[in-house]
C-alpha cells in the first residue's frame, strides 16, 4: 500500500515539475471547436496590397472564410487551383474570404511579403492574402497546417473547419466537396454536415524560437 502511495506521489511531483518547467507556449491554443468565436477579430494584418486588414473588416453579411496558406507547400499547390472557384462562390454568397500566411520562420525567404505578392500575381489571387506576424493568429486558432480551413457565420462563430475537399491530387475526381457544401449551406441556413474534417498539409512554420 505504501509503495503504491509513493508511486502516486512521485507521478504527481513529476507532473507538477514538468508543468512549471515547460509551461504551455504563450499564445498557443487548442484547435478551435465548432461554435467557438473567431479569436482576435480586430488583429491587424498587412495584405499584399499594402492595406491593413482585420478579420472583422473582411467578414461579409453571410460570414467569413479563413484559409491558412503559404507559397510553397506541396499541399497548397495541389489544392490551390480550387482557390479561385471558392473565391467566386464566396463572392456570390456574400461571404468574405482571406488567406493568411503564418510561416513566420520563413518570412525572410519563400514566405516574405515580396514573394507573397509574386505568388498571388502568378496564381491570379482575387482575395486578400495577409501576413500573420509571429504566427499570432495561427496560434490563437490552433491552426497547424497549410492549407487549413476555418469558416465562420456572420456572428463569427465557427461552423466548419478542416479540408477543402476529399481529393488533393485531382479536382475533377472530388467526391466530397466539404468546403463548397459548407459555404452553400451557411448562406442558405442549412445545417453543415460534416462540420469538421481532417486538415492535410504542411506544418505552419512558426517563429524560430519555438521548440
Amino acid at each position: 500500500m505504501k509503495q503504491a502511495t509513493y508511486i502516486f506521489l512521485g507521478c504527481v511531483i513529476t507532473y507538477l515539475f514538468f508543468s512549471f518547467a515547460y509551461p504551455k507556449k504563450e499564445g498557443a491554443s487548442e484547435l478551435l471547436t465548432i461554435g467557438t468565436k473567431a479569436p482576435l477579430p480586430e488583429y491587424s494584418m498587412l495584405d499584399i496590397s499594402g492595406e491593413k486588414l482585420t478579420l472583422a473588416d473582411v467578414k461579409k453579411d453571410k460570414g467569413l472564410l479563413v484559409v491558412f496558406s503559404c507559397n510553397t507547400c506541396p499541399f497548397v499547390i495541389a489544392w490551390e487551383d480550387r482557390y479561385q472557384t471558392v473565391s467566386a462562390l464566396c463572392k456570390e454568397l456574400n461571404i468574405g474570404m482571406i488567406a493568411i500566411n503564418s510561416n513566420e520562420a520563413k518570412r525572410d525567404g519563400e514566405d516574405s511579403i515580396k514573394k507573397m505578392k509574386a505568388h498571388a500575381k502568378e496564381k491570379n489571387y482575387n482575395f486578400y492574402y495577409t501576413v500573420d506576424e509571429n504566427s499570432k493568429l495561427a496560434k490563437a486558432f490552433g491552426a497547424t497546417k497549410t492549407p487549413q480551413i476555418f469558416l465562420f457565420d456572420n456572428k463569427l462563430s465557427l461552423v466548419y473547419t478542416g479540408a477543402i475537399d476529399d481529393n488533393l491530387k485531382n479536382a475533377k475526381g472530388v467526391q466530397k466537396h466539404y468546403l463548397k457544401n459548407a459555404l452553400s449551406n451557411l448562406a442558405n441556413g442549412i445545417k453543415i454536415d460534416p462540420e469538421s474534417t481532417k486538415a492535410l498539409g504542411c506544418s505552419i512554420k512558426k517563429v524560430k524560437t519555438e521548440k
